[in-house]
């Protein structure tokens, strides 16, 4: 049998977007372990939030942060060296974001050029951003410990989603559309990322006679480059049953179901045909 991995989002794919719960995902999760999957979770959330929800998930494998700021993999995941990953306490990191400091200076630029109607995580309280995302203040306090990646608002309708575009590309970096927040990063995104994991992964099963088989779920367009090198892209429902109109793919799948209802229906369904 193939040695499967499943590259997932977490909010509005296998965390309800309200609840942030993964209750409605129960099955499929136990189908996952069943079968000896590899779950790799893959968001925008920092390092600091995704270690308490993978203790929670009780999953030990690599995972993926800030929109693919980072890969973390724990030690003695592979027999081989990583390339350009650095140790650092019971993990090699593979770095692949820009500081969050030039993120941050870059944003203000933005800002003068193209309005006052930006609004990074930097710029916000903790009590703003308790408000736009529903989390509790110890939540929040996690995910505002910011590497790679700069959430950010736009107030009002002055600012075209084509001129943000052109200015973040002309400062050498990236602008995208999460399920809450667009996000400004540097030459990285979760399918990069992603990529150089399989690439790991791939070389692993080889050496142990297997091969390899991906999956990837998401729900925005931020996780279009994870579906993009998956073999099989699930794209998951919105909160109001529709799908991102701008994730297109040939090959896509489409969930049946919001959130975690559709994540856990579409691995249940998929699972036993690989």
């Amino acid at each position: 049998m193939p040695r499967i991995l499943i590259f997932s989002d977490l909010d509005g794919s296998l965390l309800d977007t309200t609840t942030y719960s993964h209750e409605d995902a129960t099955d499929a999760l136990a189908a996952i372990q069943q079968r000896g999957a590899t779950l790799i979770l893959v968001s925008s959330k920092t390092r600091a939030e995704m270690e308490p929800l993978r203790r929670g998930l009780g999953n030990r494998h690599s995972f993926i942060v800030e929109n693919g700021g980072a890969v973390y993999v724990p030690n003695g995941t592979f027999p081989f060296p990583l390339e350009q990953a650095i140790p650092r306490g019971a993990y090699q990191i593979l770095q692949l974001g820009t500081p969050y400091a030039h993120l941050r200076t870059a944003l203000n630029e933005i800002r003068q050029e193209l309005g006052d109607g930006l609004r990074g995580f930097g710029d916000l309280t903790l009590e703003e951003v308790m408000q736009l995302t529903g989390m509790s203040a110890a939540d929040t306090r996690l995910a505002m410990q910011r590497e790679y990646d700069e959430p950010f608002v736009i107030d009002g309708e002055g600012i075209a989603w084509q001129d943000l575009r052109a200015a973040t590309d002309r400062r050498g970096l990236r602008c995208t559309r999460g399920g809450r927040f667009y996000h400004l990063m540097g030459a990285n995104d979760k399918g990069i990322a992603s990529r150089r994991l399989i690439e790991w992964y791939g070389r692993l099963v080889r050496n142990e006679g297997q091969t390899l088989v991906t999956v990837g779920l998401g729900d925005s367009l931020n996780d279009l480059p994870m579906l993009e090198v998956v073999d099989y892209p699930i794209l998951v429902r919105k909160p109001n049953g529709s799908y991102d109109p701008e994730v297109q793919l040939p090959r896509l799948i489409h969930a049946h179901g919001v959130g975690p209802v559709g994540w856990n229906r579409s691995l249940i369904e998929l699972l036993p045909t690989l």
